[in-house]
């Protein structure tokens, strides 16, 4: 494919992830999947690894597991790939994927249908993103436990972030983002215990909460620009955790 006609051709999509797809052609994604991937901490290398990403959008994170040379890379996603919805669809992926030449396999299959005799057992999973989307969070990671033979890695929102104790706030509405899909906003310590609960018994937060400056710039950025409300904003964070079956 000519770089004219990949550039023609993401410029007809709606993007959620930002992937380098050669050629000086990036997608305008509205996640900024290199920042975010610097917090995640993955190894350096997943030679020989199998790896499973559970709600893969765009594919950013399976195309960076197959070039850090995982054996085996599947994405898997419903929501955001079944095109009901205006958050886009599998196109993005299916674009990616050819452009670079990529051998990620991929599924189409909700989270709470995961299990071993669907799709096998992975050394490592992604769940990235994923967990504040859930109506039953412990639910989602018991099925995402179920698939994991080593390491799980989680990437999600946090609230109640003053509250020591595992809690989790609930959102019924819009509350988070203006997202009616976000469901649920569990504090650090529910979801490590939720982790441990699902039978991981290591666990570890490699990319904790960050500086309250930091969210208070970030929650005027999100109101400025997105229309965001700014009280939602302000009291959550992003946090990345790693666990060990």
């Amino acid at each position: 494919m000519l770089p004219e006609e990949i550039r023609k051709r993401v410029q007809e999509l709606r993007w959620h992830h930002t992937i380098d797809l050669g050629h000086g052609i990036v997608t305008p994604g509205q996640d900024n999947s290199p920042r975010k991937l610097a917090r995640l901490k993955l190894p350096e290398s997943f030679a020989g690894k199998s790896v499973l990403d559970v709600g893969a959008w765009d594919g950013f994170f399976s195309f960076e597991a197959e070039r850090r040379g995982a054996q085996r890379v599947l994405a898997t996603d419903s929501y955001s790939w079944d095109g009901s919805h205006d958050w886009g669809d599998k196109r993005g992926f299916d674009l990616a994927k050819s452009v670079l030449g990529s051998k990620v396999g991929e599924r189409v299959i909700d989270v709470l249908d995961l299990a071993p005799e669907k799709i096998g057992t992975f050394d490592v999973v992604f769940f990235l993103g994923v967990l504040y989307h859930m109506r039953h969070p412990l639910l989602a990671l018991e099925r995402v436990a179920s698939v994991t033979h080593g390491m799980v890695i989680v990437e999600t929102v946090v609230d109640m972030l003053s509250c020591r104790r595992p809690a989790i706030a609930y959102y019924p509405f819009a509350e988070l983002g203006r997202d009616s899909t976000n469901w649920c906003g569990p504090n650090p310590a529910a979801v490590v215990a939720m982790l441990k609960t699902v039978g991981f018994r290591r666990v570890e937060i490699v990319s904790g909460l960050r500086p309250f400056y930091f969210r208070l710039a970030k929650a005027a950025w999100l109101k400025f620009r997105r229309g965001n409300q700014f009280g939602s904003m302000l009291r959550t964070d992003r946090i990345v955790v790693h666990a060990w079956k």
